[in-house]
């Protein structure tokens, strides 16, 4: 009888047991890092402090802008979105100690608009250990989205492609003679080389001088003066705010004026702000179109008065690149629904399409199979003082 009842017991607690499993295992499937009944923790690493500040800020403030709008529309899902930001002051090493604070410490379910192409590489091993998503880093190279990685998402035309489209293009147009490259050597300058060699391949051209500069760097006049000398008259550009302006800059005051084409990264209105009239006529390949709000749209107005009355400052196209971020983001967890995870949220995006926008982006589709949102980029030229498109999407 004992026995009989110690088993009876056994059965009844082991009964017991399969019941709180099976009470238990939806509350365990519904758990996420950084996402609570009330909550959707987000990370951002900027350069606020570096070499890139100017951009990094402009991003940050541009993601605050949206979060703070769907925060007062009460959220996703009742969720609301809690942003936190770290600096990497444009340096890998401080990125991946940043990463491994939002990861490990702050808990967040996804990072959001990292900037820079070596520091997003750096950090991938600490996301994605974690099971955290890279979405929409503010880099255009194809380390973004290749090798197909599930918890990679990528929204702006390469670098490698805007140079392989643009570079021939130009070249032919401006019937140019030799071409030469200026590179940061790193992964984001050898992008840009890699595409202007693609490219001009297809035309029987190739690139002469290739000149490169250590990241930080202000000194291009020993470049400018060996391009010169080479005879250059078409010039890849693959550089960003400073080093567009050092080497244009520094060719004009040396009689130096071949046809300068940068990428999306040098495709700020800081160029010529900073850089004054020295910048005109350069072209640089862009996805989104500058806010100058005394030509803008009414829709494009009321947003920019919106950005300006919350920061004190006009918006320039990296606060528009932020904004859209986090908008996307939104889109695709609210597509995912009341219970938001890794799986559920990647498989929203797996089947997403964001139409144009007001800023003259183009359509995206994403599929489990494309991680690149489009791949569409246009021309654009700095004429007295702001950048002017002058292309249609290049194919």
């Amino acid at each position: 009888m004992r026995l009989k009842s110690a088993f009876t017991t056994l059965a009844t607690m082991a009964a017991a047991l399969a019941g709180a499993l099976i009470v238990t295992a939806p509350a365990l499937a519904q758990q996420a890092q950084g996402v609570t009944k009330d909550q959707i923790n987000l990370g951002s690493i900027q350069d606020l402090s570096g070499p890139l500040a100017g951009f990094g800020k402009q991003v940050r403030l541009g993601m605050m802008l949206r979060v703070d709008e769907i925060n007062e529309q009460g959220g996703i899902k009742g969720r609301k979105i809690s942003l936190k930001v770290e600096d990497s002051g444009y340096d890998p090493k401080r990125a991946v100690l940043a990463a491994q604070k939002l990861v490990n410490q702050d808990k967040i379910f996804a990072m959001v608009g990292h900037i820079g192409t070596a520091h997003n590489v750096a950090t991938f091993p600490v996301l994605f250990e974690k099971n955290v998503i890279n979405f929409f880093p503010v880099t255009a190279a194809r380390e973004m989205y290749e090798p197909l990685n599930r918890l990679k998402f990528a929204f702006a035309a390469t670098y490698y492609d805007q140079m392989r489209l643009a570079a021939p293009k130009l070249f032919k147009e401006k019937n140019a003679k030799k071409a030469c490259v200026i590179y940061q050597d790193d992964e984001f300058g050898l992008e840009v080389l890699r595409g202007a060699e693609a490219g001009l391949k297809t035309i029987g051209a190739e690139l002469g001088e290739k000149t490169s500069f250590k990241r930080g760097s202000t000194d291009f006049s020993s470049q400018v003066a060996r391009m010169k000398a080479g005879g250059c008259d078409f010039v890849v550009l693959g550089t960003i705010i400073r080093e567009t302006i050092g080497t244009v800059g520094e060719s004009r005051k040396t009689g130096f004026n071949p046809t300068f084409l940068g990428s999306s990264a040098a495709y700020t209105d800081l160029i010529h702000k900073l850089g004054g009239k020295a910048m005109d006529g350069v072209y640089a390949a862009m996805t989104v179109q500058n806010p100058y709000l005394d030509e803008a749209s009414q829709p494009i107005r009321f947003w920019a008065n919106k950005f300006k009355t919350k920061f004190n400052e006009d918006p320039a196209v990296f606060a528009v690149y932020g904004w859209l971020v986090v908008d996307s983001f939104a889109r695709g967890a609210e597509k995912a629904g009341a219970t938001l995870t890794t799986d559920t949220f990647i498989k929203a995006m797996d089947s997403m399409t964001f139409p144009p926008d007001m800023f003259g982006s183009a359509e995206q589709t994403f599929t489990a199979k494309k991680r690149l949102g489009s791949d569409a980029a246009r021309l654009s030229q700095i004429q007295d003082g702001k950048w002017k498109v002058v292309s249609d999407y290049l194919k």
